[in-house]
């Protein structure tokens, strides 16, 4: 751990970075935002797919959108697509083991929901490392990589920017462009993680845990 002792707060994203992208649980919430649209619109499947993709791209969600256009009720939405199977994340030892090694407190920082995280974290067996989840609502729904929820989450979590890792490569962008230094290890990959120097332990641990990418 030579080189990270002076971090005293780690910054996680969650999807796709403690768990792996073939869960696919991104494929499940896609496929309930288009049908919250088509049912919301009384629209087909098609016409639906082409309005939640055309707000995501104009709105940075498909949940903006809808707020801005249609004035829906932000939390009947993510109560509805965050209704999935989490089975498909499994337990993960070796992260648990990872995470142990890391000195200091560690964060969520996710565009979901604190509801979903938790039950991601407890399909992973790591629900105790964490000690906050900073999520969408937090972020008065306005989604990463706009800089609004950075400046907020470092505002509420009283995090020292110059000691902090982060798994979250927005958050590393971000903080730069606050014009703060990070020291950023990812839990993401191995090859990332190699990348951004994570401590060798933990890069150990990871590439048995996740694999080669």
């Amino acid at each position: 751990m030579r080189g990270f002792a002076h971090i005293d707060t780690w910054i996680f994203d969650l999807d796709n970075t403690l768990y792996p992208a073939s869960c696919r649980l991104f494929d499940q919430i896609d496929v309930r935002i288009g049908a919250f649209v088509s049912r919301l619109l009384d629209i087909d499947a098609a016409e639906a797919k082409r309005i939640q993709k055309a707000y995501f791209y104009e709105y940075g969600t498909t949940l903006r959108g809808l707020m801005s256009e249609h004035q829906v009720v932000p939390q009947d939405f993510l109560d509805y697509v965050h209704d999935i199977d989490h089975s498909p994340v499994p337990a993960n030892q070796l992260l648990d083991e990872a995470l142990h090694a890391l000195p200091g407190r560690k964060l969520i920082f996710t565009n979901g929901t604190v509801t979903h995280a938790r039950k991601v974290l407890a399909r992973i067996g790591v629900t105790h490392h964490f000690g906050d989840i900073f999520d969408i609502v937090h972020s008065d729904y306005i989604p990463k990589p706009a800089i609004g929820p950075y400046r907020k989450f470092i505002a509420e979590t009283g995090i020292d920017r110059e000691d902090d890792g982060s798994a979250d490569d927005d958050l590393k962008d971000r903080t730069r462009e606050l014009a703060t230094d990070e020291a950023c290890a990812s839990a993401a990959s191995c090859s990332t993680c190699a990348k951004q120097r994570c401590p060798r332990p933990i890069q150990r641990t990871l590439r048995r845990s996740f694999g080669p990418t």
